[in-house]
């Protein structure tokens, strides 16, 4: 029965997509000219998130603690990644950020088009250069008042735990000074696993915004031990969402 359904909810993402993309790139012409940090199609994208989010009924998302993203602030914004879906249902928090991708997702029809037409920031993982162009990059985003959300686990979690993290995210705020806002997903692993294309039902997907932690906070200006202390946090914090199920 999962095969038959995942067969139908493929096939109605694939015929939404195809609608959707001759509107997104008409979108992305007429703003264009007067929209050069892309929020208009950021925001059309938010919405394409919101909208399949809803649409599709094997899953509804609650999303829990949105209020605590002050929308004067900027933030580099971390999350745990379980699955391809968290791409999607992280644009439930409606917040403006710029993504931090895997520039092989850069190279991916339509993804790669979207991640262009909304200037989606990119890095090369293992290339010191393109890290050091992304961390300028991103910088440069955090003072134009937009914010980064990235996975510092760099890649999707194979058992729904959180990996150890990579430093980007926190050299980036100790480099701009920038508070943290950790992100916990749950429920999108059991959903779509990672390499899996057959939805599995009766999952419950939550997104929790913890506090963000201001730089004053952080305890330290070493970033590895920033990262431990974030994923230590995180870690905790899924442990108390999946008891409280």
């Amino acid at each position: 029965m999962d095969a038959l359904i995942s067969i139908i909810v493929w096939f109605f993402s694939i015929i939404i997509t195809i609608i959707l993309l001759p509107v997104s790139i008409i979108i992305w012409v007429v703003t264009f000219p007067f929209d050069p940090e892309r929020a208009i199609m950021h925001w059309w994208l938010v919405f394409q998130g919101i909208l399949f989010s809803r649409l599709i009924p094997l899953w509804r998302v609650r999303v829990e603690g949105r209020e605590k993203a002050n929308k004067g602030n900027t933030y580099v914004i971390i999350s745990n990644h379980q699955s391809i879906l968290d791409i999607l249902i992280l644009n439930c928090l409606r917040l403006r950020f710029r993504w931090i991708s895997k520039i092989e997702n850069y190279r991916t029809p339509v993804i790669g088009w979207y991640l262009r037409m909304a200037k989606y920031i990119t890095i090369d993982r293992g290339n010191k250069e393109s890290k050091a162009v992304m961390l300028g990059k991103s910088a440069e985003s955090l003072r134009k008042g937009i914010s980064i959300m990235i996975f510092p686990e760099g890649t999707r979690s194979p058992d729904r735990e959180i990996a150890p993290f990579k430093l980007g995210a926190f050299q980036l705020a100790l480099l701009t000074g920038r508070s943290i806002l950790p992100v916990v997903v749950d429920g999108t692993g059991g959903v779509l696993p990672k390499y899996g294309l057959i939805f599995s039902r009766g999952h419950k997907l939550k997104i929790k915004v913890i506090d963000p932690v201001h730089p004053d906070s952080f305890g330290t200006t070493d970033p590895e031990e920033l990262a431990a202390k974030f994923r230590n946090i995180m870690t905790q914090e899924l442990l108390i969402m999946r008891n409280a199920q």
